[in-house]
């Protein structure tokens, strides 16, 4: 390096911490920014010199002022983070980077207030609540974002900038700009305590808003202006006078009143303009708390008090902190005028709130060098917010506003994500994307196989973070995984989602008691020869109020089957409602045999003869068939493929009648239905049973038993269906052959 080349000294010094000023600061964006412009149409410039202006009026720390300066530079730069970096310390780009991520909220907040009504259905007053919950949860979302409370401050201040610039260059801005202030920052400054920024951010929003009202209430106030400035002017000088006379030192001056709270009071007192008290206001400032004491005696001398009108704030400070003297007098022209007594550190806490008295410590090992950073305590937050102002909403239910706050700080343990339409989802801690989707609706949750989060597919089980924006993937049909209950896979950290979950399964075990119920009472009914018996009945007289209670409590094991033979033995045979596909007879005549039974078999040259299906091969039409004789049961219909009709064939061929279906049957006609058998062989797996009945549902084929095993991972299963001809039997297998894990469906026999 040559001896005339000197290396730029570090902005940042290593050694004691200095930080660039201001100018500085603001040369740096004048420098790469140019004549850039924000979407307001102000110029870049101006607004960080507002922005910065704004901040250093509530004291904050000079980190955070340079920071309110530059978070608009930030996507003018090639390389923002380390450039900022260099220059002006990673303290400042960290506040610089949180603001922008601010911004992004901001441009969706009203968004997802107003969406909040259409999504719930609702209307009147429950959609008001709804809307107000949105608005709510999107207030708390914002402090709960920022790790650092100054980020909210720069933001705060940055919307104040905004405002004023629409205000001097006399544009009107878009009206969710107006509502969202109103709605959401105003609000919420109005909560962290900083009643200069509420005060201003309300009177320019209420400017836009409703443009008529306030220039209303602004010409009332400049037409009395000279009578109030005048006669106020005249109480003050008298005021001092008397307050000279008692050697108090003190500081009287006029209290400007704000338009958008002279309305509020307005509207909310039904009043009219001229009965307000504060419109004429003054304020004394003193040295100590009893000099504001001896104040108000004299104020009380001077002029006549109004007794219903007096406050003590002083002795009742207001739930936020605010303390103060306020009294109403009646001047001596016979109009009430309002007078606020306080001392200088008072009116310190009262213009400028929490922020004006933030002392920050010095960094050590565990300071935490002017910001509240994400690896301190929490409680050290939490000891800064308990200190914020509740807004008047959180009175409604009577209770006090403090207790309210102390509530939703200490024990707001959520995090606020956003859906794709911009709806604030409040959440626990460590919540997941299959928490977000079980929140949104149990079915969601069901259904849920990917999420994205802020456009990128993430793992199910990872945890989610302020602020962003979360999408499901779903699919069509389909249900939960058991691994999402292993706590230790990490799927749901809610107890509402576990609890769904486990309401899931529960449902598909009930429905598999009862399948496997229906079953075993049915075999036991045919192995009693009283499958007649109704089951309404046959339930009732068990104790059970219907067949499926019966059905599960015998599916779980829990009843025995001896009960239930025992209810046979004592009731009476009921005589058959209707005949069913194991055992029909049928008469036929050689002469008219196309007006057979139900069962829709015809039996060649016999003019009456009892049928029954065969179990071992079920048949169904269009099957060939076979009849053989058996000793004491009439006729035994197999399937003429069948290995058991074709051995009792061979002993004995003089049995074998020549059998037919009906052509009503073969024609489509007929309507009965034949129980057939189909075999399963699979690799076990969680669902599968469900999958499959998920098949015969969608065939509606109903299954009227159901034989399952597992050995070494593999499943055998046996579904008894009921069908009205093979070609359903012949669909069913394809269908149930492209299920997960199936290896081979077919009829058997």
């Amino acid at each position: 390096m040559s001896s005339d080349t000197v290396p730029p000294a570090p902005a940042v010094s290593a050694d004691t911490g200095a930080l660039p000023s201001l100018d500085d600061a603001l040369a740096f964006v004048r420098e790469h920014a140019g004549d850039a412009r924000l979407s307001t149409g102000e110029p870049l410039i101006e607004h960080a010199q507002g922005t910065a202006s704004i901040m250093s009026r509530l004291n904050v720390d000079p980190p955070a002022v340079l920071a309110a300066a530059l978070f608009n530079l930030a996507p003018h730069l090639d390389d923002p983070e380390a450039t900022l970096e260099a220059r002006f310390g990673a303290e400042v780009v960290k506040l610089v980077f949180d603001v922008r991520k601010l911004l992004r909220l901001g441009t969706v907040s009203l968004r997802a207030a107003q969406q909040a009504v259409p999504e719930a259905g609702r209307e009147g007053r429950d959609a008001q609540a709804a809307r107000r919950a949105q608005v709510e949860s999107l207030r708390k979302m914002l402090l709960a974002f920022a790790q650092d409370i100054r980020v909210v401050l720069i933001r705060l201040a940055s919307r104040l900038q905004s405002l004023r610039f629409y205000a001097a260059a006399k544009i009107t801005p878009a009206p969710e700009i107006a509502r969202e202030t109103l709605e959401i920052y105003a609000p919420l400054a109005n909560r962290l305590g900083i009643w200069q920024l509420k005060w201003e951010l309300e009177d320019l929003a209420f400017r836009f808003q409703e443009p008529d009202t306030y220039k209303r209430i602004a010409k009332l106030l400049d037409e009395k202006r000279v009578e109030r400035e005048s006669y106020v002017a005249e109480a003050i000088s008298r005021l001092q006078s008397e307050l000279a006379a008692a050697h108090i030192p003190a500081e009287v001056s006029g209290r400007p009143k704000h338009i958008y709270s002279i309305w509020k009071k307005m509207r909310g007192k039904e009043i009219d303009f001229s009965e307000l008290y504060d419109v004429r206001a003054f304020r004394v400032i003193v040295p100590d708390i009893k000099d504001c004491y001896t104040v108000l005696g004299i104020v009380h001398n001077l002029w006549q008090p109004v007794p219903k009108e007096f406050d003590d704030y002083i002795s009742r400070p207001k739930p936020n902190g605010y303390r103060s003297l306020h009294t109403v007098v009646i001047g001596d022209d016979g109009r009430a005028f309002e007078v606020q007594i306080r001392t200088q550190e008072m009116h310190q806490f009262a213009e400028y709130g929490v922020a004006a008295h933030w002392r920050y410590k010095e960094a050590g090992a565990k300071g935490y060098g002017g910001q509240f950073s994400a690896s301190s305590s929490y409680d050290e937050k939490i000891a800064w917010l308990r200190q914020l102002l509740a807004w008047k909403d959180d009175v409604s239910d009577g209770r006090q506003p403090w207790e309210q706050l102390r509530q939703a700080t200490l024990d707001d343990d959520h995090i606020y994500v956003l859906t794709p339409q911009a709806r604030v989802i409040a959440l626990p801690q460590g919540a997941t994307p299959l928490d977000f989707a079980y929140h949104l609706h149990s079915e969601l949750g069901h259904r849920c196989r990917g999420a994205r989060v802020d456009g990128a597919m993430v793992p199910l089980n990872t945890q989610l973070r302020n602020g962003q924006t979360v999408e499901i993937v779903s699919v069509k049909e389909g249900g939960p995984s058991r691994d999402w209950l292993n706590p230790q896979l990490g799927y749901l950290h809610s107890p509402r989602a576990r609890q769904k979950v486990r309401a899931w399964f529960n449902a598909i075990e009930a429905q598999e008691n009862i399948a496997n119920g229906r079953a075993m009472v049915e075999k036991t009914l045919q192995r009693e020869g009283r499958t007649s018996v109704s089951l309404d009945q046959l339930a009732a007289k068990l104790g059970f109020k219907s067949p499926d209670d019966l059905f599960s409590v015998v599916g779980k094991e829990e009843f025995s089957l001896r009960n239930v033979e025992h209810a046979l033995h004592d009731a009476p045979a009921a005589e058959p409602e209707e005949e069913t596909p194991e055992q029909l007879t049928k008469r036929a005549s050689g002469s008219n045999v196309t007006h057979g039974g139900s069962s829709g078999v015809l039996v060649v040259g016999v003019d009456a003869l009892l049928t029954q299906l065969a179990r071992c091969c079920r048949p169904a039409p269009p099957d060939a068939i076979s009849g053989f004789v058996t000793r004491g049961k009439g006729m035994s219909i197999h399937r003429s493929d069948c290995p058991t009709f074709r051995r009792m064939a061979n002993r004995a061929p003089e049995r074998v009648l020549h059998t037919t279906w009906s052509a009503d049957v073969m024609g489509g006609r007929g309507q009965s239905v034949y129980p057939v058998d189909i075999s399963i062989e699979a690799t076990d797996r969680q669902g599968l049973l469900r999958d499959i009945s998920e098949v015969f549902a969608r065939e509606k084929m109903n299954v009227i038993g159901v034989k399952t095993q597992s050995r070494r991972n593999a499943a055998y299963m046996q579904f008894t269906v009921e069908v009205s001809n093979s070609a359903q039997i012949q669909r069913a297998c394809v269908l149930l052959g492209e299920v997960g894990g199936v290896q081979r469906a077919s009829r058997k026999g």
